[in-house]
């Protein structure tokens, strides 16, 4: 059924856009009510506008907190056209007939984020703005609702184009639009309000990109979330499902790591990592560990890529490398692969969210990051001999990255090197000696390594095979009930064995 636009209600925080909306709309003749500043801004540009108080007859109160809410706004805005009783009643109490409203919200979510005092924050909780958005989109068989400035563009379009003569399912889509704000809006209310007690889970994001496919070319992907605000993509290919995964596991397991590091990860693991004076001699040592994986990975740096290292790096084939800057002579280099996906790491703070979620049956798991980094400090030394310093530091070295592999996990580490691990096995045992088979292909001598696993051992097996391969210092989170057998190994055979008390798993 069309509608044509004879009267709108604009009442808006950002003007931004709308004077190219209020002349088209003059242009069709409609008529203008309005509040406070946007009154004021619709006049300032020459056109007739009536405001709320006059049409309703009651001034703004409560400090402007009620404009708005009255029955000869909403009654304008809710009536069914094609009802007899409704049509009577608006003639009888002589409401006016509104056919659009333009309307958007204060911004709750920005004065959140950057750090309002709690009257501010509440007082940014919009009432009059949210209630004609639902008001408005409920009846969109008869009203037409713009509830952000984001559809500004649209909307203008449908003017231009149509003369201010709408169709339902325009007004529809439109209305699909505001519940989207709206839900939006008071999904953001919510999680303020329960960010302590998680009593209920609230998720609104909007603007999903399609990506090309998911984890298969067989599987739709979606990613919602603002990408552009953690990276500013320099060069490449459109980033997948896959990249999206890889990139944010790299991104947690470099920002844990303040001096300067390099690591190359696949399918979200660690491949190569290590520590090292300059990006270039990181990633040699990175990519020693497993030049075979290393193809086709994800590079992460948290330091600048000057030319000698993006002269290194740039000899194998990789897919995305991630860093929080590069010189120009480095990128000149890096371009020259077409496809390859370079990412300036902005803010790895916005990057890492502090609740995670994952699907699983009909619902969704929900837990704390785990943001747990260990030092010296933390450590209990079990057996009778204690790490040296050098050890001391690959252990710690090599707990960070076990905490990023997967479980059941152990990592081999040396020089603050990663020499090789054991990811996703069914068994601990079988995890460490994928670990020491791997070392063993590459021609690392584990003399001197030190083993980290993600859990305890419950049995003495792991110590007794790392031992046997010249492994001499271990962490683990302990725990077990058969930790002395553990320990008691060690201590026979002049290991070292430090305890965190916090286990790792990720699955």
């Amino acid at each position: 059924m069309s509608q044509k636009i004879q009267t709108a209600l604009i009442s808006v925080y950002h003007k931004e856009g709308l004077e190219e909306i209020l002349q088209e709309l003059n242009n069709l003749r409609v008529k203008f009510i309005s509040t406070g500043g946007t009154q004021e801004f619709i006049q300032s540009l020459g056109y007739e506008c009536e405001s709320v108080e006059d049409v309703s007859g009651y001034p703004s109160i409560l400090g402007g907190r009620v404009k708005t809410l009255h029955p000869k706004i909403f009654g304008g805005i809710l009536y069914r056209r094609d009802c007899e009783s409704d049509k009577k009643q608006v003639k009888s109490y002589d409401i006016p007939s509104i056919d659009l409203v333009i309307v958007d919200l204060y911004p709750f979510e920005e004065t959140v984020s950057t750090g309002g005092s709690e009257e501010e924050i509440i007082e940014k909780i919009d009432i009059g703005g949210i209630s004609l958005i639902r008001g408005a989109a409920k009846n969109h068989k008869d009203v037409l609702i713009v509830a952000s400035k984001d559809q500004y563009k649209p909307l203008l379009a449908l003017l231009q184009e149509k003369q201010g003569i709408t169709g339902l399912e325009e007004r529809r889509w439109f209305a699909r639009e505001a519940f989207k704000v709206s839900s939006g809006y008071d999904s953001a209310i919510f999680r303020y309000f329960d960010q302590d007690d998680h009593t209920a889970l609230r998720v609104a994001l909007n603007d999903g990109k399609k990506l090309r496919y998911g984890e298969n070319p067989h599987q739709q992907g979606i990613f919602y979330g603002d990408f552009d605000e953690v990276f500013e993509q320099l060069h490449g290919r459109e980033i997948s499902y896959n990249n999206l995964l890889d990139i944010d596991a790299a991104v947690s397991l470099i920002s844990d790591f303040d001096e300067t590091a390099l690591a190359i990860l696949k399918h979200n693991n660690a491949c190569g990592m290590a520590c090292r004076p300059t990006v270039k001699e990181a990633w040699a040592a990175a990519l020693a560990a497993d030049p075979v994986s290393a193809f086709g990975g994800i590079v992460v740096t948290n330091r600048p890529v000057d030319k000698e290292a993006a002269e290194a790096i740039h000899e194998i084939f990789f897919e995305v490398i991630i860093a929080p800057g590069y010189d120009k002579d480095a990128l000149d280099i890096l371009f020259q692969k077409k496809n390859r996906i370079i990412l300036v790491l902005k803010s790895a703070e916005k990057a890492s969210q502090k609740i995670q979620y994952r699907s699983v049956l009909n619902g969704v798991l929900v837990q704390d990051k785990n943001v747990s980094v260990q030092n010296g400090d933390n450590l209990q030394v079990v057996t009778s001999q204690a790490p040296s310093a050098t050890e001391q530091e690959d252990l710690l070295f090599a707990n960070i990255l076990v905490k990023h592999t997967k479980s059941n996990a152990i990592v081999l580490a040396k020089n603050k090197q990663l020499i090789a691990s054991g990811t996703g096995q069914t068994s601990r045992v079988d995890a460490l000696n994928q670990a020491i088979e791997k070392a063993g292909t590459f021609h690392f001598d584990l003399q001197g390594a030190v083993m980290a696993s993600d859990a305890f051992f419950p049995f003495p097996d792991c110590v007794e095979i790392a031992h046997k391969a010249g492994i001499t210092a271990v962490i683990q989170p302990g725990g077990s009930i058969r930790d002395a057998e553990s320990i008691d190994y060690c201590n026979r055979h002049s290991l070292v064995m430090v305890t965190t008390g916090i286990r790792h798993f990720k699955h």
